[in-house]
C-alpha cells in the first residue's frame, strides 16, 4: 500500500522535484510485531535532514499516524509479519529551473514493503565483501543525509551480479573507506570500535548511532576517524549494519578472511534487546 499525502494512491505529480532533481530525502524502517522499529529516531533524522535542505518538515504527528497506519496493515490475522516502511519526502511540486518555489508545499509518501528474504546464516556466520570501483564524491553540505540522490550506491552495487557478495564497501575519492552500498561500517582493532568520520560523504544511518551509543554505554571506546583500505584489512573484527538487517559480520573482504568475534556478537545482543523492548528504546531516546 502506498500513501501519497494522506491518500491512498500511486501516482505523484510528474513536476515533482523528487522526480526532476532527486530533492528530497528518504527512511527505511523495519516493522516487526505491527511496530516501526526505532520509528522517533527514524523522523528526528528526517526532520533534520529537511532542515539541512530547507524543506518544511510535515506535521509529526501525520507522520506518526499514517506510519501507524501502514504498520496495522503488516500484521496479518494471529501471524504478525515482518515488514519494511519507507517514507519519502520530497520538496513538492516547481517549475522546470532549480529555483525552488516561493512556496513549497512538500510530498510525502509512505509505502509498505515485503521484508527481504535474507538468510539467517548472514547474521549468525557473516557475509562476504567486494571493494567497488565506485568513489564517493566530497560534499559537506549532503554528508550524513539520507538524500535521494543516491547515484553512486546505484552504480557501485552495478559492480556485481555474484550471489555469494552479500555487500561491497565504498571508497571516497582520497582512498578513505566510508560505508557500504546499503550499510554502515564497523571494525574492530585493540578492543576499540572504529568507524568512518562521515564529515565529507556518506550516510550517518540509524543504527549505525544507536550502535555506537550502545557500545559508549558498555565501556567500549568508539573512534570516527578517516581510514584506508589496508587499516581496515589489519581488523580483527569487522561488521556492517543499516535498520533492515540489524548487523551482519564480515567474514571475508576479497580473499581477507575475519572471525565473527567477541566484540561483533556482544553488540548483537545488546542490539536485539534494544529491539525487542519497547520501553528501553523509549527510554534510550526520549
Amino acid at each position: 500500500m502506498i500513501l501519497i499525502n494522506g491518500e491512498s494512491k500511486e501516482h505523484i505529480e510528474i513536476s515533482d522535484r523528487g522526480f526532476q532533481y532527486g530533492d528530497g530525502l528518504f527512511e527505511t524502517i523495519e516493522i516487526r510485531d505491527g511496530q516501526a522499529v526505532f520509528l522517533e529516531r527514524h523522523l528526528q533524522r528526517l526532520n533534520a535532514g529537511c532542515q539541512r535542505l530547507y524543506i518544511p518538515f510535515p506535521d509529526i504527528e501525520v507522520l506518526r499516524f499514517e506510519a501507524g497506519e501502514l504498520c496495522r496493515l503488516s500484521v496479518g490475522g494471529t501471524h504478525p509479519l515482518r515488514a519494511v516502511l519507507k517514507i519519502i519526502i520530497t520538496r513538492g511540486s516547481g517549475g522546470r529551473g532549480y529555483r525552488q518555489p516561493d512556496v513549497i508545499h512538500p510530498t510525502r509518501i509512505l509505502s509498505l514493503h515485503s521484508y527481504p528474504d535474507y538468510p539467517e546464516v548472514y547474521r549468525q556466520q557473516g557475509i562476504v565483501v567486494r571493494i567497488c570501483a565506485t568513489r564517493l564524491g566530497l560534499n559537506p553540505a549532503l554528508a550524513g543525509i539520507k538524500h535521494l540522490n543516491r547515484l553512486e550506491q546505484v552504480l557501485a552495487r552495478a559492480e556485481w551480479k555474484d550471489s555469494s557478495i552479500q555487500e561491497g564497501l565504498m571508497l571516497d575519492v582520497n582512498g578513505h573507506v566510508i560505508e557500504g552500498t546499503m550499510t554502515n561500517l564497523f571494525y574492530v582493532k585493540n578492543n576499540s570500535l572504529h568507524t568512518a568520520i562521515l564529515a565529507q560523504s556518506g550516510v550517518a544511518g540509524i543504527m549505525r548511532g544507536i550502535i555506537m551509543k550502545i557500545s559508549v554505554d558498555r565501556g567500549f571506546s568508539v573512534v570516527e576517524h578517516e581510514f584506508t583500505k589496508d587499516e581496515l584489512l589489519s581488523a580483527d573484527e569487522v561488521f556492517v549494519c543499516n535498520s533492515i538487517i540489524g548487523i551482519w559480520p564480515v567474514n571475508q573482504i576479497e580473499t581477507t578472511r575475519f572471525s565473527v568475534g567477541p566484540a561483533t556478537r556482544n553488540i548483537q545482543i545488546q542490539l536485539d534487546k534494544l529491539i525487542s523492548d519497547d520501553s528501553m528504546e523509549v527510554e534510550c531516546w526520549k
